[in-house]
């Protein structure tokens, strides 16, 4: 925890209330996002016993299992899902827009939208991923088949959930994770995974601070989990009856009992996920956010398109594709940091705290200075800067400038008073003279950071079939067995 986040956390236990950690919002929300709250029975891995989901939050659709451990009426379930999520996906498409080719000139598109999905917590997506793993293998002939539709949701599940992954990604969210993102509040981590908690401190109802906001939240008869888990009490006492009697009954009265039930455990965290929603909605998008929201379009595009052709999504990556996701991970995350930076000054004093950044007033710029020591001059100017920021970088460490990363540049001397002298190297333009406004003048309030979006390439990996030997050597091809098409449901 950085010493500013402290800080706010401290200041949310003395006034009662949340802080903000951030002045901008650093996630991308559709317009129409399709809001999920799923629960699944206790003590099963992936048996679904209901879902709540919708684009809008007075029309929300229930699905409920009334017997979670009949494996019929789990695979209906899975079918009127897939009809809606499927359905979804495809309305979510937006025109298509026309790209430069690519280094290779082949011609490019990228769709103008993509689908969002929003989950209360993390345990949500480990249910998305699940249910994708459940689903994606079953066989739509032979014995017990299943719907076609249901491969199909599986694959995309197991799509979203592997975007979820990657840093900055908005394709899958969860509610709790990323509205800690944003405020600080005076509970634990732990209790910042309760949605109606954490709702309990950023915005308190009917007079009261957050953390007797937050106390009343977690009672389970006002406001039950926000899934996927249910609470004991209500499975031993309200669900496991209901359940029972329709075992005993199989008919629509004793369906709709259970489904009475899921629904009053759903409805309160429904309404919160939609809550949430116009709280982040009230905040500014962050500067780099719509690039992020590129990317992710790229992905969808490339996913969509070449969905019938069967990609295969094993259920463990090989050696080299291991090590090549983990690499784009930590590149991702790299960026994501420098990006969310340079959005929000008050996430940049995070690293002027920790010395990786500093800011301060120009007191001295040589706009037209020329290095000529090469066989050509270059435009090097200098600019010094007074600052009281703790300083934690060396002589020679290369910076850029906080409001405009493109304009780079590298330490030349740090005296004893504040001063740091720098050399600006790049994003001045190509001519020997900046562009107007470039350079920093004196009286100008700047701040350059160690920070760099992408600032490490990509490694080189092995291709698949040559697999080092430390690593397994060369894999076979992966076929999907009825193993892996039997693995939770059957």
């Amino acid at each position: 925890m950085s010493v500013l986040s402290s800080l706010a956390r401290l200041e949310a236990v003395a006034t009662g209330r949340a802080q903000p950690l951030a002045t901008v919002r650093h996630c991308h929300l559709a317009a129409e996002p399709l809001v999920m709250v799923p629960l699944k029975l206790a003590g099963e891995a992936a048996a679904p016993l209901a879902v709540m989901l919708g684009t809008e939050r007075a029309e929300p659709v229930l699905l409920v299992v009334p017997q979670p451990r009949n494996r019929d009426l789990r695979f209906a379930f899975a079918t009127d899902l897939a009809k809606l999520v499927l359905e979804y996906v495809e309305s979510s498409r937006g025109a298509i827009e026309e790209l430069k080719p690519g280094k290779d000139g082949e011609e490019r598109v990228r769709y103008g939208d993509a689908p969002q999905i929003l989950v209360p917590n993390r345990a949500g997506v480990g249910f998305v991923r699940m249910l994708g793993r459940s689903t994606r293998f079953r066989r739509t002939d032979g014995p017990h088949p299943v719907d076609p539709a249901v491969p199909r949701l599986g694959r995309w599940l197991t799509w979203f959930a592997d975007r979820h992954d990657k840093p900055g990604a908005c394709l899958l969210m969860t509610m709790t994770e990323t509205l800690r993102l944003h405020w600080a509040t005076g509970q634990s981590s732990l209790e910042d995974g309760s949605l109606a908690a954490l709702l309990g401190w950023i915005d308190p109802l009917d007079g009261l601070d957050g953390p007797a906001a937050a106390a009343r939240a977690e009672d389970p008869a006002t406001c039950p989990p926000a899934g996927p888990a249910t609470d004991p009490t209500f499975d031993n006492e309200v669900l496991a009856p209901a359940i029972a009697a329709y075992d005993q009954a199989r008919d629509d009265r004793a369906e709709e009992r259970v489904r009475s039930v899921l629904d009053g455990q759903l409805r309160p965290t429904w309404d919160l996920m939609w809550d949430a929603v116009g709280l982040l909605r009230a905040l500014p998008e962050g500067a780099s956010v719509a690039a992020r929201w590129e990317r992710d379009r790229d992905s969808f595009t490339w996913y969509h398109s070449t969905f019938d052709d069967g990609h295969p999504q094993a259920r463990r990556d090989p050696a080299v594709r291991a090590a090549r996701r983990l690499h784009d991970l930590e590149r991702a995350q790299d960026a994501y940091d420098a990006q969310r930076a340079f959005d929000d000054p008050l996430v940049m004093a995070e690293y002027r705290l920790s010395g990786q950044a500093f800011g301060g007033v120009v007191t001295e710029s040589d706009p037209a200075r020329l290095d000529e020591s090469g066989r050509r001059p270059k435009l090097r100017p200098h600019v010094r800067v007074a600052t009281g920021d703790p300083l934690q970088l060396d002589v020679g460490t290369t910076v850029c400038d906080a409001a405009r990363p493109a304009l780079k540049g590298k330490i030349i001397e740090i005296d004893g008073n504040g001063g740091v002298l720098l050399e600006l190297t790049g994003g001045m333009g190509r001519k020997l003279v900046p562009e107007p406004g470039v350079v920093p003048e004196p009286g100008d309030r700047v701040c350059f950071t160690s920070l760099g979006a992408g600032s490490w390439g990509a490694a080189k990996f092995p291709e698949r079939e040559d697999t080092p030997w430390t690593h397994g050597g060369p894999p076979e091809e992966y076929v999907p067995t009825d193993e892996d098409a039997a693995e939770e449901w059957s």
